[in-house]
């Protein structure tokens, strides 16, 4: 899985921007920010786990004395790499592998990492991440929610049912996301563009995460316009929005 895992970023290295949402353009509310903020400390060092092209060491950098930026990916290492800070170190590691040279960190960050088809990889991932972070430190996780889809999927159908056509005669293709079988979709297991995408619920994070050996486990929402689920959306179709999971994690 790792060799698949690396030649898939590796190709994508050069149409990262375009390929793959962009989640601190799209966070509404901004609580990406927020956190980092509560975080930041020049005498700390954050670690980036799946940093793809550096797209977090804006916000990372000058917040911390020191930044470490991992992806599985050299092809994404090396465009990262061009975006020139002085105080980002890079390095190559599959973070499925044993964590014992992992650097280590009062925060870690890991944006949309964990979402592997792979119950087991997944949790392998968390746990490595834990161990990275040293005693008193905090992660930041970023996990596409569960509940958000089913409720993205509930408001296609409301969206239909507007314009007259009910639940049975909207198209399988439109309800794609939830296509799998009965065992994947209870896994959370949920397809993004054919693509089979891990989703969370917020009791399972509670218990996956502590599981995994962190503390304190808090979940908070980073919300997005409707435009990141559907092409032209309706304009009545607002608040509530759609938003992934952000996790703090307390060591």
């Amino acid at each position: 899985m790792a060799k698949d895992e690396k030649r898939h970023w590796d190709r994508l290295a050069g149409k990262y921007n375009t390929e793959i949402f962009d989640v601190f353009n799209s966070d509404r509310n901004e609580v990406l920010t927020q956190y980092f903020d509560r975080y930041a400390n020049q005498a700390h060092t954050a670690v980036d786990f799946g940093c793809g092209n550096g797209k977090a060491f804006p916000y990372l950098v000058p917040r911390f004395g020191e930044v470490w930026g991992l992806d599985i990916s050299q092809n994404l290492l090396d465009v990262a790499a061009l975006r020139g800070y002085d105080r980002v170190r890079l390095a190559q590691a599959d973070l499925v592998k044993p964590a014992r040279k992992l650097p280590r960190g009062e925060f870690a960050f890991c944006c949309n990492v964990a979402i592997l088809p792979g119950i087991d990889v997944n949790q392998a991932i968390i746990r490595n991440i834990r161990r990275s972070v040293k005693p008193g430190g905090a992660a930041v996780f970023v996990i596409p929610s569960f509940e958000s889809a089913a409720f993205a999927m509930w408001r296609l159908v409301e969206w239909y049912g507007r314009e007259g056509v009910g639940p049975a005669e909207i198209s399988r293709d439109e309800l794609a996301l939830f296509g799998g079988s009965k065992t994947d979709i209870v896994q959370g297991l949920l397809r993004i563009d054919g693509v089979t995408t891990k989703h969370y619920s917020e009791p399972e994070i509670r218990y996956l995460f502590t599981q995994a050996g962190f503390k304190q486990v808090n979940t908070d929402r980073i919300e997005y316009n409707w435009t990141s689920e559907f092409e032209n959306p309706p304009r009545w179709m607002k608040d509530p929005y759609p938003w992934d999971w952000l996790v703090e994690c307390r060591v």
